[in-house]
């Protein structure tokens, strides 16, 4: 295309989830070239670990500063969320690391709601059984938090071996849901790629095809209109949605969609320099 999107579109969209599937990297590899990286940093969120792994990671990290969000997958315990979070956040308090807590994610049959009181963002997966009642639930949390961290909902956009692929319009319907009660959300899984395509493991949302669904939803867009632009395959007609966005139009479509979760943060990075739509990092030295 050619055309630059603004900045603040994708500044700190894609979180580092390097040691969930289908990366699973090292967590050692994982901390050490998350610390060193510096191609595409701007656009690059917390790096995601388990939650048990918190301990661990301060150790890796050595002194460096790092942020980090703590993850506890639908139906694990939220024992070590509430350790590791007050591990990191005392730790940094007192001096003894910088490793700092960006947020945590859980599932929503959990019992999250106590969570809030760590102060930090919090993140409940939406689950397909309940899914109505459990997004209302977090809804009702996020209301009225003017100045406090925030709670969002989170959506699986990959396949795994027991979460089906969710279509354009499971995927449509949640978004629209999410930004007519001005419910922030995140994303995990899927999302390597800017367009929608059936690839070879099976078919994949587009990253640039959320971001223009999200900007026709927050616009009042009707669900048939946010299926269209989920099922689009080529770039012109969602790129002609994202691109031409003011800073104040881009800040709300983030203000909406927040971040997601990727196992290679460059994948979409990448493709986005490659076609045009964020500048390309000069190579290293």
């Amino acid at each position: 295309m050619g055309t630059r999107a603004h900045p603040s579109l994708f500044a700190g969209l894609v979180d580092d989830a390097a040691v969930f599937p289908p990366g699973l990297a090292p967590l050692p590899r994982a901390v050490e070239e998350h610390i060193a990286r510096e191609a595409y940093r701007r656009y690059v969120g917390p790096l995601l670990v388990p939650a048990a792994a918190a301990v661990e990671v301060v150790s890796l990290a050595d002194g460096r500063a790092l942020r980090l969000g703590l993850i506890a997958r639908p139906g694990m315990p939220l024992e070590p969320v509430v350790e590791g979070a007050r591990l990191l956040q005392e730790g940094v308090a007192s001096g003894a690391h910088q490793v700092s807590l960006a947020g945590v994610e859980v599932g929503a049959a959990s019992d999250w709601k106590p969570l809030v009181e760590l102060g930090v963002p919090v993140t409940v997966e939406i689950p397909r059984e309940g899914r109505d009642d459990a997004l209302e639930a977090v809804h009702q949390a996020a209301v009225g938090r003017m100045g406090r961290p925030p709670i969002q909902a989170k959506l699986r956009t990959g396949a795994t071996e027991t979460w089906a692929w969710p279509d354009e319009h499971e995927v449509a319907r949640f978004i629209e849901d999410c930004a007519v009660r001005s419910l922030p959300f995140k994303l995990t899984g899927g999302l390597h790629h800017i367009l929608r395509a059936d690839r070879g493991d099976g078919p994949q949302h587009g990253l640039l095809n959320i971001l223009a669904a999200v900007t026709v939803a927050l616009d009042g867009g009707e669900l048939d209109q946010l299926v269209e632009i989920l099922q689009e395959p080529s770039i012109e007609p969602v790129g002609s949605v994202v691109v031409p966005l003011l800073p104040d139009e881009a800040e709300r479509v983030r203000r909406a969609f927040t971040a997601y979760g990727c196992c290679d943060v460059l994948d979409p990075l990448r493709e986005l320099a490659e076609v045009g739509i964020i500048d390309p990092e000069p190579a290293p030295a």
